[in-house]
């Protein structure tokens, strides 16, 4: 990260950037800031291709051509999964590319054993940009509110990162439009956030299996109705149940094994903060439960595909069976 800074800052560009992982906002914003470090507002020497089966002939040809009026011409590849299979013509071309040419890959996920990877990381920059920790989270959260010349408590912090999740993006969204709700208060309260941020689908399932699992049944219900209303399809929100029953699998496991929470999230994908209130929503299930659960997943889910029920009644079925 510190050599992409670096770079941006000096003007000392290497040939090829890779920049990847699971953090879209931070993806997209080092992209923007890399094409406007490069090529400025010359749209003539940039080019920018997105999605599989990118044309790799036609980008090597671009590549090779001279850029116009410019010293530099710019070629941006997202999201094309070359650097997980294939790619092979561009691993070549890339060995000794055109002296004008630059390339910026932007991709979510990479195998580092990929001979793509292998040469962009040799011979460029590869950053990844994973999920952020709490603590670099809040930082970002409290620079944004003090740019705004506001105040927030630590209690309001935890809530709005609660509600918000740790995708960068939709924090940025969720905080916007905080912003505009607030614009006459100095000091955002829990139930400002309470009242203008949108609660994610993520935290409406975890909430909705806390509730099975402390026999709330009607909040429970209430929960899964209020998805409903929100478009959220009925399978959709069998596959979230039967994700975090598999997470809180894995995380009971883990603990067993003596893992501590920080360990047992970056084994799982979840970050430090969040895997602690798995650790404990997974501690009010036997894990004979959790098995069950899961297989009746799977049972409810192959009852719909079968025609032999309807997609709601099996969801609300499984609520009500694991919650009284």
């Amino acid at each position: 990260m510190q050599r992409l800074i670096q770079d941006i800052k000096t003007g000392q560009f290497s040939r090829m950037y890779l920049l990847y992982g699971e953090e879209g906002y931070l993806r997209k914003q080092y992209r923007d800031k890399l094409k406007e470090a490069i090529i400025g507002d010359d749209n003539m020497n940039y080019h920018y291709y997105e999605g599989k089966d990118i044309p790799i002939g036609e980008v090597i040809d671009q590549a090779e051509t001279l850029p116009f009026f410019a010293e530099k011409r710019l070629i941006v590849l997202e999201n094309s999964g070359y650097f997980k299979g294939g790619g092979e013509a561009l691993v070549a071309y890339l060995s000794s590319p055109a002296d004008t040419a630059y390339f910026v890959f932007v991709e979510t996920q990479v195998d580092k054993r990929n001979r793509l990877y292998k040469t962009v990381s040799s011979k460029g920059c590869a950053v990844e940009f994973a999920i952020q920790d709490e603590a670099t989270l809040k930082k970002w959260i409290l620079g944004m509110i003090k740019k705004e010349n506001k105040k927030i408590s630590g209690p309001a912090l935890e809530f709005l990162l609660e509600k918000t999740g740790t995708d960068m993006e939709n924090i940025r969204r969720e905080t916007e439009k905080l912003f505009c709700y607030c614009l006459d208060k100095e000091v955002i309260t829990e139930k400002d956030i309470d009242e203008i941020c949108t609660r994610r689908i993520g935290n409406h399932i975890f909430d909705m299996v806390s509730a099975i699992a402390d026999k709330k049944q009607k909040k429970a219900l209430t929960l899964y109705y209020e998805l409903l209303a929100q478009k959220e399809p009925p399978m959709r929100i069998l596959f979230l149940i039967a994700r975090q029953f598999n997470l809180l699998l894995q995380v009971k496991e883990l603990k067993g094994k003596g893992y501590q929470n920080k360990a047992i999230g970056e084994k799982v994908g979840l970050p430090g903060f969040i895997a602690g209130k798995y650790v404990t929503q997974a501690s009010r299930f036997e894990k004979a439960k959790i098995r069950e659960a899961l297989e009746a997943c799977v049972a409810a889910e192959e009852a719909v595909k079968t025609g032999k029920m309807n997609d709601n009644i099996s969801v609300e079925m499984l609520i009500v069976s694991y919650s009284s």
